[in-house]
């Protein structure tokens, strides 16, 4: 079965649809996945930390962190299907460590690796966008499995927050 690519102008349409359906500044909710990604950040951070000092005061930490992180997570994705809840966790957390590793290639001089390694972060946080948004969803057997061409200029789009 074939899947049908939308043409420029309803690809348009259907980003104005979801801004108005959203009912929210989805700027807000662009800075809310960037506070998660942070929170997932210190929870690791907080793991190394308590494991390299063998101080367990750490792990304490971690579930602190932790319980916020969640009770932010769900307001980012208040509906779920299967493991999208863990999906999208996983998504923002790698798309972090990109920009992480992003920043520290290109303060080695690594330009052209930092690059890439920042177009692959805004890739798999566009992702994030196109699970949240139900742009991704579970296809058929028979369908073509294709690449998720335009989520990022679908983010580009929603998640302008210099558009007031």
């Amino acid at each position: 079965m074939e899947t049908h690519k939308p043409t420029l102008k309803e690809f348009l349409e259907s980003v104005e649809s979801i801004k108005e359906k959203a009912g929210v500044d989805l700027t807000t909710t662009e800075d809310l996945s960037v506070a998660v990604m942070n929170l997932v950040s210190l929870e690791e951070h907080f793991f190394f930390t308590a494991e390299k000092t063998k101080k367990d005061g750490y792990f304490n930490t971690i579930q602190e962190i932790r319980n916020e992180r969640k009770k932010l997570l769900a307001r980012l994705m208040p509906e779920n299907e299967g493991e999208t809840w863990c999906i999208a966790k996983h998504l923002l957390a790698a798309a972090m460590r990109l920009i992480e590793v992003g920043n520290k290639l290109q303060s080695e001089g690594e330009k052209e690796k930092a690059k890439e390694t920042f177009a692959s972060a805004y890739r798999i946080y566009s992702l994030f966008w196109g699970l949240k948004l139900g742009l991704i969803k579970g296809r058929s057997k028979d369908e073509k499995n294709g690449r998720h061409s335009g989520l990022e200029e679908l983010v580009g789009k929603l998640a302008d927050c210099c558009d007031e």
